[in-house]
């Protein structure tokens, strides 16, 4: 019990960090934005503790099948902080932060091609924004961006290799999948593949509409000011982050239902050899 709630304080502290990190390290902050930052951060980690200091899970998926929830958490982490120390580089340049500014530049040129991602992303931008506030976005874009397709194929090489998530044990499907009614109706498995499926799809087609999106409420409501810092960061966050964390949820769900269909082809030929016998 104290080993949990140890590790759930540790968790909560990670998480309460991430989303406390722009406004800390970013100057010029005003006192306002840091009391609002701090309450939610303190909601969320209140969240995360109770969460994961529950013996029976509520809401977080793929809670015991470790590193799922790690890989995601660490790909915003190194987004949010990648950004971050970007955006301070503007204003109190250091040797990481101008290594890192002309890293982004590059993957952003490189991924700024008609009909990309990134470039729907910087369209976003309003038509008054300067060709510096252009690059700064296309910056922030790509390197977000290419974190998370590494994330993506470390997760698949993760599953493909290491066979997860039963290479340390069995997989609970109750503790891992505790939002998926297993008896709301029609075949587990069909279930399984159809939800991977949709995932996977909306995964794909985030990055094109998450800036669609934006575009369409800037246009019927007041423009989006990528001006501040921590909006940028947030949104460059949100605009990678969700799309990649939605195809891992795919292919994971994709992962369970090929165990569980080998699991059923495994008994059926067992029935059928004992009853041969």
């Amino acid at each position: 019990m104290i080993k949990r709630m140890v590790a759930s304080a540790a968790r909560a502290f990670l998480v309460a960090m991430v989303i406390s990190m722009p406004a800390i390290m970013l100057p010029g902050v005003s006192s306002d934005t840091i009391q609002i930052v701090a309450l939610l951060s303190l909601v969320a980690a209140t969240l995360t503790f109770v969460e994961y200091v529950s013996e029976y899970p509520s809401l977080i998926e793929f809670r015991a099948a470790p590193p799922y929830n790690r890989m995601r958490f660490i790909a915003l982490f190194i987004t949010v902080l990648t950004l971050t120390l970007i955006s301070r580089g503007e204003t109190q340049p250091s040797a990481l932060s101008s290594t890192l500014t002309g890293m982004g530049m590059t993957i952003g040129n490189a991924m700024d091609f008609p009909f990309s991602p990134v470039r729907l992303m910087v369209l976003v931008a309003p038509a008054e924004s300067t060709l510096s506030d252009l690059e700064a976005l296309r910056t922030h874009a790509g390197i977000a961006y290419l974190i998370s397709l590494v994330t993506l194929l470390a997760f698949v090489a993760l599953i493909r290799l290491l066979t997860w998530p039963i290479r340390n044990g069995a997989f609970n499907f109750w503790v891992n999948l505790p939002l998926f009614d297993p008896t709301a109706g029609g075949d587990v498995l069909s279930r399984l593949k159809r939800d991977s499926h949709i995932n996977v799809a909306l995964g794909f087609l985030l990055p094109f509409l998450i800036p669609a999106v934006l575009k369409l409420v800037s246009q019927l409501a007041s423009p989006l000011s990528f001006d501040e810092p921590q909006t940028v960061i947030w949104v460059i966050s949100a605009w990678a982050f969700l799309p990649a964390s939605l195809i891992m949820r795919g292919v994971a769900l994709m992962r369970i239902a090929d165990l569980i269909e080998e699991k059923r082809r495994r008994a059926y030929a067992q029935a059928e050899l004992q009853f041969a016998t």
